[in-house]
């Protein structure tokens, strides 16, 4: 990993954060937990509240990965639209994918005021149409969950309306909805740690899992220790490597990007985004970007696939902030930094069992700071005997990505860089 990767705004900005012991010698637990962003911290905190022994073993520091690099945008919904779901999966699992959706949002903010994280959060979300099309069928995805699913949130907003929400002209239209919201993400997964940790579970850092152990118990081995345990959670996501093969087939490595300008004074900041919403556009490689709470604009634009990184991060964004407000040409980017996240085929989660007392999460595709955190607390119904809810996501039955061990990566970026270039020649 790069420097550049590593000057990230949200760590200069970190409330409360901490360093917690490695992992030594050989520990008992009714449930350990591999990977300490939303999804494992989520379950922790649920399981722990309900009474279980809870060992998080996390190879960095809590919130490390996708959970404390990310936009920060809590978007209302799942990853793929309504209409698509009801395409695939039949009217009756897609609304229950949607309240899952609700609920996730909902989680969030009851989380949040629960355990009084300090994270910044903000109302607000806005999907901005950069074509006629998308503008069109945004207006009539707001008619169908008004009609079908009674959901009043969200509302059209008309091209010419567009600049009294984010000041630029690029935008055909859009969609705001006021129950989603923006927030400083590493912020919220160190409130979550500090949550779980108020509640009886322990969180080890710098304790990467070398092997695991399948059985009545599983075991996980670390180079220092070990946690025999009742039940486990795999929840590393992009990071947890080739620990799993079997799951690992299912989800792609992407890197994404963000920059953070300086200070631009109260102003300056309201007068780019009026609405104060956090803002993603309509592109296959979207731009998404919103206001921190020093009037600073954060911007996330440009990805790169599999293990391929770029080195100067605020380079890349640059010309991403540009085309949307040029009226920031010559501002100063304070921080650039980078971060991996996972995708699927089919753009949903993947969450299963690899036996009956091993879970996964993984696969949020770019909707994992509400969807993450609702991971962890179906895994946790899951782990306590109630799997309805768990069940509706596992039942989705994620397809590998094709090409096989060799082939996967490649044929997978191909498909990606065309998508991308199908952005840029409209």
């Amino acid at each position: 990993m790069t420097a550049s990767r590593l000057d990230s705004y949200y760590l200069a900005s970190a409330i409360g954060k901490r360093a917690r012991p490695t992992l030594n010698g050989v520990h008992e637990a009714d449930v350990a937990i591999v990977g300490a962003g939303y999804t494992g911290l989520s379950c922790a905190l649920h399981l722990a509240t309900r009474g279980l022994k809870v060992a998080v073993l996390e190879a960095q520091y809590a919130g490390f990965g996708a959970s404390g690099r990310n936009g920060g945008q809590v978007i209302p919904g799942q990853r793929v639209d309504q209409v698509e779901l009801e395409r695939r999966y039949g009217e009756m699992r897609a609304r229950a994918l949607f309240d899952l959706a609700v609920e996730a949002v909902a989680l969030v903010r009851d989380l949040i005021r629960q355990h009084a994280i300090e994270c910044d959060a903000r109302d607000g979300h806005i999907v901005a149409a950069v074509r006629q099309a998308h503008a069109r069928d945004l207006e009539s995805y707001v008619e169908h969950l008004a009609k079908r699913y009674a959901y009043t949130t969200a509302r059209y907003v008309k091209a010419d309306e567009m600049p009294a929400f984010v000041a630029t002209k690029n935008y055909k239209g859009g969609l705001f909805d006021t129950s989603g919201l923006h927030l400083h993400p590493l912020n919220y997964a160190i409130g979550l740690a500090r949550a779980a940790e108020s509640t009886g579970a322990a969180i080890f850092e710098n304790a990467r899992v070398m092997s695991i152990e399948r059985g009545a118990a599983v075991k996980l081995e670390t180079s220092s220790g070990a946690v025999t345990a009742k039940f486990a959670v795999l929840a590393g996501n992009a990071y947890l490597g080739g620990l799993v093969p079997e799951i690992a087939r299912k989800i792609m490595p992407i890197s994404n990007y963000i920059a953070a300008t300086e200070p631009l004074g109260d102003a300056r900041a309201k007068a780019l985004i009026p609405s104060g919403a956090a803002i993603a556009d309509t592109k296959f490689v979207l731009d998404y970007y919103r206001l921190s709470a020093d009037g600073r604009l954060l911007f996330g634009g440009g990805e790169t696939y599999g293990d391929r990184d770029v080195d100067n991060v605020a380079e890349l964004v640059r010309p991403h902030i540009l085309r949307v407000f040029p009226q920031l040409d010559g501002v100063r980017i304070d921080h650039a930094w980078g971060g991996r996240l996972a995708i699927t085929m089919p753009r949903m989660p993947h969450l299963g069992r690899l036996a009956p007392n091993l879970y996964f999460a993984h696969g949020y595709s770019g909707q994992g700071v509400a969807i993450a955190t609702l991971a962890g607390k179906l895994i946790a119904e899951a782990i306590t005997g109630q799997a309805a809810r768990f069940d509706v996501y596992e039942n989705l039955n994620i397809p590998p990505l094709p090409g096989g061990a060799l082939l996967r990566k490649p044929l997978l970026t191909l498909g990606l860089i065309w998508y991308a270039l199908r952005d840029r020649l409209g």
